[in-house]
């Protein structure tokens, strides 16, 4: 936290890509790559010519010969894919449409911060089946873990990756009772509903089927006595969550946020130390 520490990532820069806009990706890998001694160089799409028609493959060996490693945020996992297949330097995934890894292994170690070992222990995410819950259905085949998903008809996880977890043992489950998710559970786990990209239809129409789904203190405390409840934000309370829940004690949200820090130290110190 005081950033007094060794620099072992001194004279080498990370490019960092963003496509959809973020506050604690941002900000956490570049005060990340800083306190370990390293550079950052931020790029949008209209700061590079990806955005006027060059070809990943181009970019990827370009960006390749001047950094020592690339994050990419976008809303489209094939491109990062390819970004990652052409590069000849480490490439993070910052997020996708399908994925949020660094989100998850922040989760993870918030959690075992509160509630010791994650293996063993009950999850249960209450809300869409987006990309961040695909990135816990896959971390529940990795780190041993019960997850139990609650989600309305309609945005339910991707079958893939149901399936993909099931192939590997992973104890996971899907329904559309929130009661029965989370009971039990040592973590309770939402995210927003809503994104700035629906529309004024689809906004609506979703935030009549997840009505139902709000984390609120009646639904928490059919959990286990030490439950803990986790959100990757940017919340909106009133709505996935009630102000009561993600403001009271069992709220771990901000160490989440700054565990992005430390969990996104560790994995660029690993990729280029």
């Amino acid at each position: 936290r005081t950033g007094a520490a060794k620099k072992p990532l001194a004279g080498k820069t990370l490019a960092l890509i963003f496509e959809k806009p973020s506050t604690r990706t941002r900000v956490s890998f570049e005060v990340a790559m800083r306190e370990l001694g390293g550079d950052v160089i931020v790029l949008s799409a209209r700061d590079m010519q990806i955005g006027r028609g060059e070809t990943v493959f181009d970019t990827a060996q370009v960006l390749s010969r001047y950094v020592h490693a690339i994050m990419l945020r976008t809303d489209r996992e094939a491109k990062l894919h390819e970004l990652a297949r052409h590069a000849t330097v480490p490439v993070i995934n910052g997020l996708t449409e399908n994925s949020h890894p660094c989100q998850i292994m922040a989760d993870i170690l918030t959690f075992e911060e509160h509630n010791g070992p994650i293996a063993g222990q009950k999850i249960a995410w209450v809300g869409d089946g987006n990309n961040v819950a695909a990135s816990f259905i896959e971390a529940a085949a990795r780190f041993n873990f019960s997850l139990r998903l609650a989600c309305p008809a309609g945005y339910w996880p991707r079958p893939d990756v149901l399936e993909w977890a099931r192939s590997e043992g992973a104890d996971v489950s899907v329904g559309i009772d929130p009661d029965e998710a989370v009971e039990n559970a040592a973590c309770i786990v939402t995210d927003t509903w809503l994104s700035m990209a629906d529309s004024e239809d689809e906004a609506a129409a979703r935030a009549a089927a997840f009505a139902p789904y709000q984390v609120t203190p009646e639904l928490m405390s059919q959990a286990a006595e030490n439950v803990i409840f986790q959100h990757c934000l940017p919340a909106h309370r009133g709505e996935e969550v009630a102000a009561d829940v993600i403001d009271g004690p069992a709220s771990v949200v901000f160490d989440e946020a700054e565990n992005r820090l430390h969990v996104q130290k560790a994995i660029l110190s690993w990729s280029l130390g």
